[in-house]
């Protein structure tokens, strides 16, 4: 059953009962996660409350959905959008609304931003006789590394659409401040699979071997030169080998090792330059151990890059809600993290906001991903009066 009722919300005026359901609708998600295009539960859940809101919605991409108001009015169309998909982390929050799945969980905060999208739903339709403008929700699935935006954008979800608009919560910020620039506010990422070949053989003769563990060992070092001496200081880049994997015995040295690692980018036009530094340090390195090497190269997500105009009406809507000191200016930018709303942003114009969640709980000042982290209920109404300010109208927070 939905928790966004007719009976409860029949004077969707009242702010404070939209935000206490929108508040019992995000615990509610969080009680049953789900991984990414494995989204069935929360779509019907999303769907359902859409229909007791008397919102018109399709399925987009699957397991997403697009919400409709005012598709009639005459000015421009604004999209505003939520992911929905949960991580495969075992939860250790001991929340009463604790995951019930084992092993997936809520640990980016998408159940909070679903249900904050479901109040700004509410909030609109109670008032869409005056929107000056159609606006779209965008329910979207696969965020975490399954490139739901692109699917969503192949599925038309941005037609007729203007301008686009999304948000994160983001821990590492205070509560009441945000970031939302010009250009670049979140990297694009990549990673990358190097596969090590030598001549492995008995430990007491390392000069019959050619030993890929060594190599190994040598190519993670090489690869530090790249961001601090290959790639101009201006330029936002990180690159992390995060694994490396040589299984053998104690008196063994193996064939083969493998590496993984991550790279980050505030520019699309770093990513070639990055990654033919990589295959050429690796290849070079290796061939000074007698070691093959090869290289796979595997493109994520693009930088989120905000339109000026767009981010200068998101910037004017977080100072109506959150006042005159809203800008977390110690903050720096763009965040490294990478976030799939830049197939949007290569759309149409649009902006998207990291918004502060730390107000000294600890659950809320823990980093996305962690299985301690849970989302900030607070900031259901703050970022629902962000999103009608950029729909076109005001929240009045009465009670």
């Amino acid at each position: 059953m939905s928790l966004f009722q007719p009976a409860l919300l029949r004077d969707q005026q009242d702010w404070a009962a939209v935000m206490n359901a929108a508040v019992q609708f995000r615990r509610s998600l969080h009680q049953r996660p789900e991984l990414s295009w494995r989204e069935h539960e929360t779509a019907a859940a999303i769907r359902s409350a859409l229909d007791a809101l008397g919102v018109p919605w399709r399925a987009c991409a699957d397991t997403g959905t697009l919400g409709f108001l005012a598709p009639n009015a005459p000015g421009r169309n604004v999209a505003l959008r939520a992911d929905i998909d949960a991580l495969p982390i075992t939860e250790q929050t001991g929340r009463d609304w604790c995951s019930r799945t084992t092993g997936v969980m809520h640990a980016c905060g998408h159940d909070g931003h679903a249900a904050t999208l479901m109040a700004t739903a509410a909030w609109l339709k109670a008032h869409e006789d005056q929107l000056p403008g159609p606006v779209t929700l965008l329910y979207q699935p696969a965020e975490e590394g399954g490139h739901g935006a692109r699917r969503m954008v192949e599925d038309a979800a941005l037609e007729d659409v203007d301008m686009v608009f999304g948000w994160h919560n983001w821990p590492a910020i205070p509560f009441g401040r945000a970031v939302c620039p010009d250009g670049p506010v979140m990297a694009g990422n990549g990673t990358f699979k190097i596969v090590l070949k030598g001549r492995g053989g008995h430990a007491s003769q390392p000069e019959a071997c050619c030993d890929p563990v060594l190599a190994a060992s040598a190519v993670t070092l090489a690869l530090q030169q790249i961001v601090s001496r290959r790639m101009p200081p201006q330029s936002a880049v990180v690159v992390s080998v995060t694994s490396i994997n040589a299984p053998s015995g104690d008196t063994i040295i193996p064939d083969r090792a493998e590496l993984g690692g991550s790279i980050r980018l505030a520019s699309a036009g770093d990513r070639n330059a990055v990654n033919l530094l990589i295959t050429d340090i690796v290849t070079k390195t290796a061939a000074g151990y007698g070691v093959e090497a090869d290289v796979e190269h595997f493109s994520r997500y693009d930088a989120t890059l905000n339109d000026a105009c767009a981010a200068a009406l998101m910037r004017q809507a977080l100072e109506q809600e959150l006042g005159a000191n809203w800008r977390s200016a110690d903050t720096p930018l763009p965040i490294m993290a990478s976030e799939d709303f830049s197939y949007y942003l290569k759309e149409r114009p649009g902006a998207f906001a990291l918004i502060g969640a730390d107000d000294g709980e600890p659950h809320h000042a823990v980093s996305c991903h962690s299985p301690e982290y849970d989302f900030n209920d607070g900031l259901i109404p703050v970022v629902t009066g962000v999103f009608s300010r950029l729909a076109g109208i005001a929240p009045k927070q009465t009670t």
